[in-house]
């Protein structure tokens, strides 16, 4: 017992001995290790000796995150629910201790109700401090929240806004340093405004538009020439419903407009969304990889001749991620290996959603038109109820770059249904040149007699190459 007592005594010791070593290092280190932690962490490191709470260290870390629901919430009839009052004291407490140490990173979300001078004013003050990196995200927003002006011209090198209603956008920037720009559920005033926003950001690379709206048509035009990543996000800023009823009393109607981009130097694209704006690229040679997601619409007609229309305008590419709907929206297209070009620098393809026998016709249609395919990634399986077998006629003419080029094939979220493995087999035994298969079990967990059938069943079919499981 004692003995015990004794060395619990020198654990206690040892302990303290290491939190007086840690409070011993110059300030300068220990803003710099608060840096790295959750603000609200750091924000309790000031319990832990009299220096830490007295100095209020945590103030003086670079990277601050103030999250109104992660920092306070309370229970009201079941709901947590933003501390306002508490967190509103915390953030003043910040600003009012920091001085004029400048901010590398600033990033406010506010989920509660707040006056807007309020928030205008914790912005501002951490546009005072030089910050570089500002993220922000409110459940409502005015007019006067963001201090758009004293954003212009600043050290910004990446800025976030994300809204949960739609706030308008000033029609002109100066970003000098802008190298990252996020907006979500933003108003663009005109046509001229879009444009006009991003010449103002002359060394941006990275651009995210998330469910952004445009007033007076639905027309964007996006130009830098130093752009390399392009994100645009419209699923909820399209509703296909109303659409379609107003389209019964006027069949003429098209809600189409445009999204003409003129990036010389973007190498990366990502769209998900209705296809209500056609995608127009002034030169898309420098496009290295491309994300489509296109759900499924009530106009397959009309979507499935943008979703021709936008693949063939990224022919250049050499990575392509498509979803299952975009995939199958090309059954609804006539001739369609006539409508599309040679994709000659295609080399990997990624099919991101559950493929079905009508979206798997559609994908070998499509491999016709790209000879050089070397790596297919199947992301999340095929459906349950899809119906391939060996002798399907689908084997009997295959794409060039089926049994010619392809090298390597990734099968996730693998179950095992006989159609599967069936698929597998064919693969293993037309595609001539393929050097590696990794299949991917849907539960690496799961300890299944079966798994140990199906894989003896696989090897003994390849001898020229691998096949891993994992």
């Amino acid at each position: 017992m004692s003995e015990n007592k004794t060395h619990g005594q020198h654990e206690i010791g040892d302990i303290s001995d290491l939190v007086d070593h840690i409070s011993s290092l110059p300030d300068c280190i220990l803003h710099h290790i608060l840096s790295f932690m959750p603000t609200k962490e750091a924000v309790k490191t000031s319990i832990l000796s009299r220096r830490w709470k007295n100095e209020n260290l945590w103030v003086f870390a670079s990277k601050i995150d103030f999250d109104d629901d992660l920092l306070f919430s309370r229970e009201v009839h079941g709901w947590h629910l933003p501390d306002v009052t508490s967190f509103v004291n915390l953030v003043e407490r910040f600003f009012q201790l920091r001085n004029a140490l400048n901010l590398e990173k600033f990033r406010l979300t506010c989920r509660g109700c707040y006056h807007e001078s309020r928030i205008h004013s914790w912005i501002s003050n951490a546009i005072m401090h030089n910050v570089q990196e500002l993220d922000l995200t409110f459940r409502s927003a005015g007019r006067s929240m963001i201090p758009w002006s004293m954003l212009y011209r600043t050290s910004l090198v990446t800025l976030k806004i994300r809204m949960s209603c739609i706030t308008e956008l000033p029609s002109h920037f100066s970003f000098p340093c802008l190298k990252t720009f996020h907006l979500a559920s933003i108003r663009f005033l005109n046509d001229d405004c879009t444009e006009e926003t991003f010449l103002g950001c002359p060394v941006l690379r990275e651009l995210v538009l998330l469910d952004c709206k445009w007033m007076s048509s639905q027309n964007i035009a996006i130009s830098s020439s130093t752009l390399k990543s392009l994100t645009i996000n419209d699923l909820l800023s399209f509703n296909p419903s109303y659409d379609s009823m107003i389209s019964i009393f006027n069949p003429s109607y098209d809600p189409i407009g445009f999204i003409k981009i003129d990036a010389t130097n973007l190498t990366y694209f990502e769209y998900s969304g209705y296809l209500s704006n056609e995608i127009l690229f002034n030169n898309a040679s420098s496009l290295v990889k491309a994300c489509i997601h296109i759900p499924p619409s009530e106009w397959k007609n009309r979507v499935a001749c943008r979703v021709v229309d936008l693949l063939k305008r990224l022919q250049h590419v050499v990575s392509l991620s498509v979803s299952n709907p975009t995939i199958e929206s090309l059954m609804f297209v006539d001739n369609m290996r006539a409508r599309f070009p040679m994709f000659l620098k295609f080399s990997h393809l990624v099919l991101t959603m559950e493929i079905g026998n009508n979206a798997f016709g559609a994908v070998m249609d499509f491999l016709y038109s790209c000879p050089l395919l070397q790596s297919i990634c199947i992301y999340e399986g095929f459906k349950h109820r899809m119906r391939l077998g060996e002798n399907d006629p689908i084997w009997l003419s295959l794409p060039t770059c089926v049994s010619n080029c392809l090298k390597t094939m990734t099968f996730k979220n693998f179950h095992a249904y006989d159609l599967e493995i069936c698929f597998v087999k064919c693969v293993l035994k037309y595609a001539c040149v393929l050097e590696r298969m990794d299949i991917w079990w849907f539960d690496t967990e799961l300890q299944d007699p079966k798994k140990t059938e199906v894989k003896a069943e696989l090897e003994m079919i390849s001898t020229a190459y691998v096949i891993k499981f994992s």
